[in-house]
């Protein structure tokens, strides 16, 4: 065939690929997930996705043919579970273990797809594939029908805000195709998603394996009038899409200041559309400015809208910081302290009420405190029960209070700003993830009330620098002894001091707490919480606790000014303890009659780097008592 004089290939091949990426970048994006019982055909619907899509290149295809005789359960035929079931653990066990992510599309949208697992151990990781999800594919088997799992499942999906939800009732040609078994399974699980409040179902009869009412309809159900699953996917409403009607809110990931002259905030829109001019107001400052400039690295926008990263600049010039939210001026989102919420611990150790995590909402990272366990939720009843610990893969609804407000959008309104995970402290390790529900009344009611006379000028009156002396240390170390002398020498002196011990005050304002670990933390958070006001009253407060855990510890010392936390740790060996057991309580220990005792059945955490070393195999009390004041003196906390 002949050419024109002027034709380029190369020119051509180019402006080929400009034009595919221009229309690929227009696509809209669906994320969805896959979930139900085990062995419902999860993974198998996902592989006949990327399969039908040719999303599957030669080379997978030769090892997909290569493993489906390996470990396929298909007689040696294609099995597309093998496209998703990465992990070698899954394909010996037929099961999905960890979430697989996969990317494909279609000529009118792009989609990620979570396929996650099915068995209760692996709750925590539904959980992750769904918290960005758009839609969810329920299945069912249809010989089997509804089971435990697809109750779980369901209520995640509830529970996790999704809007969307497909029941796919697989393995249809197992049951001939029976409308009546389908009609059936559609029947209880509408009136199950009912009680959930999942209102949105489609529910399609398919078969993963063969294709059937997956792109196009299928000749076997004749009786089936809707569309088939690819049509629903590629027409859904997306997230973006709802939220970009919803009130602006941008929460600042960035400050950005390459020089003197410009000053950005940086961002991805989490709701609703901006347009330079338009006033915002800045939370939880509260201040007010106006959008200047939209700035994107290729230029200028006139507009941006929810799901886009922007720069904008404003008008004035405002205080503004990392975990920000810049918000539209007449419709800002609430600002509060305190929630309730729902959450799903992924943490190998309990969540205790009263110990400190940090919580991460937004680019906003905040101290965070659990201050009640309202009710556990068991995920295949529903049913909800009473309960001071939350274990791995549970789900209870808790009392939450943070060290400052923050701003946010309920859960169900906004996941972005409802959304949250607590980290360790120590570790950093994510443990939980959570939604706020709405915030509490108090968060808002109560207000810290200005009070003339300052701590400083209690102190000053007393003479003194106020100070938490916190003895740290087993049963029988001989804390309350050495606080004892400690406390007998500052008074000598002319100081204001108070003990706070361990026994003492368990006569009283614990009197309703035991040894749990859960108690052993409300234990410690009541203690700091006095020691601080008595702190803010001038006093110089020796506190003697075992205190076993380095987070209680942590917390207290976070509550006070710098400087004026002063850790003790009165470091005695477990087996010379034992062998003075004034109180013959770890012998009661060793017999088993005294549970969740420190050192034998309860873990002690040593301080790792304490403010005062006392070496009791080393000073003898009164010898301990003169380096602790001492200490205190080169530190400038008995000074006038």
């Amino acid at each position: 065939m002949a050419r024109d004089a002027g034709y380029r290939p190369d020119v051509l091949a180019a402006e080929d690929i400009d034009a595919f990426l221009a229309e690929h970048e227009s696509k809209g994006l669906l994320r969805f997930i896959t979930c139900g019982s085990v062995d419902d055909g999860k993974s198998t619907l996902i592989g006949r996705l990327l399969y039908d899509s040719r999303m599957v290149f030669d080379d997978q295809m030769a090892a997909l043919e290569a493993d489906s005789k390996k470990w396929g359960a298909q007689g040696g035929a294609l099995d597309f579970a093998l496209l998703v079931d990465g992990l070698a653990a899954e394909r010996e066990q037929g099961i999905t273990i960890d979430v697989a992510y996969r990317f494909f599309a279609t000529a009118k949208r792009k989609f990620i797809v979570a396929d996650t697992p099915g068995h209760e151990q692996y709750t925590r990781n539904m959980v992750t594939g769904a918290s960005t999800a758009d839609l969810a594919i329920v299945l069912i088997d249809a010989r089997k029908g509804m089971l435990t799992q697809t109750r779980r499942h369901s209520y995640l999906v509830s529970l996790l805000g999704i809007r969307h939800v497909v029941l796919a009732v697989n393995k249809m040609d197992l049951v001939d195709w029976s409308r009546e078994v389908f009609d059936k399974i559609v029947a209880d699980y509408r009136a199950f998603a009912a009680e959930l409040g999942i209102g949105d179902v489609l529910c399609i009869p398919i078969s993963g394996l063969r294709g059937d009412n997956i792109t196009a309809p299928s000749a076997n159900t004749p009786w089936y009038d809707g569309p088939s699953l690819v049509d629903h996917l590629e027409t859904v409403e997306v997230d973006d899409e709802r939220l970009a009607r919803r009130p602006f809110r941008m929460p600042v990931q960035w400050v950005n200041r390459p020089d003197l002259d410009f000053r950005g905030f940086a961002g991805q829109i989490a709701s609703g559309v901006v347009k330079p001019g338009d006033p915002v107001r800045i939370l939880p400052s509260g201040r007010t400015s106006r959008v200047a400039r939209i700035v994107t690295l290729g230029g200028d926008w006139n507009e941006a809208q929810a799901g886009q990263s922007v720069t904008l600049t404003l008008a004035d010039e405002v205080d503004i910081s990392r975990g920000d939210v810049i918000a539209a001026a007449a419709q800002p989102c609430e600002v509060a302290d305190q929630f309730e919420t729902t959450i799903v611990w992924m943490g190998e150790d309990e969540l205790l009420a009263g110990r400190s995590y940090w919580l991460k909402i937004g680019a906003r990272t905040v101290s965070a405190q659990i201050t009640g366990i309202k009710h556990r939720v068991d995920v295949n009843t529903l049913q909800e029960s009473v309960a001071k610990t939350v274990g791995l893969n549970e789900i209870a609804v808790c009392n939450l209070s943070l060290t400052q407000p923050v701003a946010f959008e309920p859960y169900e309104i906004d996941r972005g700003l409802g959304g949250f995970i607590l980290m360790d402290r120590i570790t950093n390790a994510t443990v939980g993830a959570g939604m706020i529900r709405f915030a509490l009344r108090r968060s808002h009611n109560i207000h810290w009330q200005a009070l003339d006379v300052t701590r400083d000028a209690r102190a000053a009156a007393k003479g003194q620098k106020p100070a938490v002396v916190w003895f740290t240390g087993l049963s029988g170390s001989g804390k309350s002894t050495i606080a004892n002398l400690v406390e007998k020498r500052l008074h000598a002196e002319g100081r204001h001091t108070y003990i706070l011990d361990g026994d003492n005050v368990r006569h009283g304002l614990n009197r309703d707490l035991g040894f749990t670990e859960g108690d052993r933390v409300e234990n410690i958070r009541r203690v700091a919480e006095v020691a601080r006001l008595m702190a803010h009253a001038g006093l110089i407060v020796l506190v003697s606790f075992i205190s076993p855990f380095r987070a209680e510890r942590r917390m207290a010392r976070e509550m006070m000014p710098d400087g004026e936390f002063i850790e003790v740790f009165v470091d005695t060996p477990l087996e010379e303890v034992e062998a003075r057991d004034p109180k013959g309580l770890y012998a009661k220990a060793r017999r088993g009659e005294l549970k969740n005792f420190t050192g034998i059945d309860s873990p002690y955490e040593p301080p790792e780097n304490a403010d005062i070393h006392v070496r009791t195999a080393m000073l003898n009390p009164e010898e301990a008592s003169d380096l602790i004041v001492s200490s205190l003196r080169e530190a400038g906390r008995l000074s006038a």
